[in-house]
Formats: C-alpha cells, sequence, structure tokens
C-alpha cells in the first residue's frame, strides 16, 4: 500500500512508525479519560438524583422549606447574640478594670504591712480608694470617690502612690 502522505514524510526523514505509535498513544490517553469522565458524570447523577429525590421521599420543595426556617432562625438567634454581645460591651465600660495596691505599716510599733491602700477604677478612671489602717487597737476603713482620676478628699502618700498605679497600670508596690 501506498500513499503519498507516508512518501512525503519519508523524503523528510520522518518515519511513520513514530507518528502512528504516537497516534494510538493519544488515542488510548483519551479512551482512559473517556472512561474516568464517565464514571464523574455516574457519581454526578447518582448525587443528583439523591438530591432531588431528598431523604425518605421528601420533595425538594420541603427540603428547601425546611432550609430555609432553619435560616431564619438562626438570624433570630444571631441578632438575639449581637444585641447580648453589646450589653455585655456597655457593661464592660464601668467595671473596674484597673487597681492599685501599696501596702504600707500605718504605725511605727507595728510591721508586716497589714494596712494597705486600693485603688479600683473603670476605664474613665472613675472608682473608688479604699484604705484601710491596722493598728494594735484595731483596724479603720476609709472609702473614698475617685473621680476622673481625682478624689474630692484629701488623700494620703500610699493612697496618691496606689492611685497612680492604677491609672499608669505600674506593678503594686509593698
Amino acid at each position: 500500500m501506498r500513499s503519498p502522505i507516508l512518501e512525503l514524510m519519508a523524503s523528510y526523514g520522518i518515519d511513520p512508525a513514530y507518528i502512528i505509535i504516537g497516534l494510538t498513544a493519544i488515542i488510548l490517553v483519551m479512551i482512559i479519560l473517556y472512561v474516568f469522565m464517565l464514571c464523574k458524570i455516574k457519581k454526578m447523577c447518582s448525587n443528583y438524583d439523591k438530591f432531588m429525590c431528598g431523604n425518605d421521599a421528601q420533595s425538594l420543595e420541603e427540603t428547601i422549606l425546611k432550609q430555609l426556617e432553619r435560616l431564619d432562625k438562626l438570624e433570630e438567634s444571631d441578632q438575639e447574640k449581637e444585641e447580648q454581645i453589646e450589653h455585655i460591651f456597655e457593661n464592660l465600660q464601668t467595671v473596674y478594670q484597673k487597681r492599685g495596691l501599696v501596702k504600707y505599716d500605718a504605725f511605727r510599733e507595728m510591721s508586716g504591712k497589714l494596712s494597705y491602700a486600693l485603688a479600683l477604677l473603670d476605664k474613665n478612671n472613675d472608682g473608688i480608694m479604699i484604705n484601710s489602717m491596722y493598728s494594735r487597737e484595731g483596724c479603720y476603713s476609709y472609702v473614698k470617690d475617685i473621680i476622673n482620676g481625682e478624689s474630692s478628699i484629701n488623700m494620703s502618700e500610699e493612697e496618691k502612690e496606689a492611685l497612680n498605679i492604677a491609672i499608669k497600670g505600674d506593678k503594686n508596690v509593698e
């Protein structure tokens, strides 16, 4: 069998057997890809049938409606959570976030630093100063209001130090 195309290729030094082998390899690869794609399509059709039939012969419409109801409930729940978080955030603005503690000896005859000044402040440096002085006769506690980091009542050195610690966030001093 003589073919002018094969003779032309032979004149350029191309062996027709290589071309035939190459084309055969390409055809085999395409057959393998075709089988692979058929398997994929079969699996996709199976999943589609399951989706369309639903579980226990439920209709697709019922399934979609249930999912929409569930979505509505989730949106309502999300809105409630948002409101709760906002309420918690508002409350956090007024809780005591800063503290300063200074322990000291109130009277020279006592030792052990049993007296203390404790400043408790919120974000705006509003809060209270608690001063507890311990002596042999008893323990005396005093409370002062702190507004914007200041007290309207004169403060002792220890109270001022505790207030500065709370405002600046320094470590406690003993």
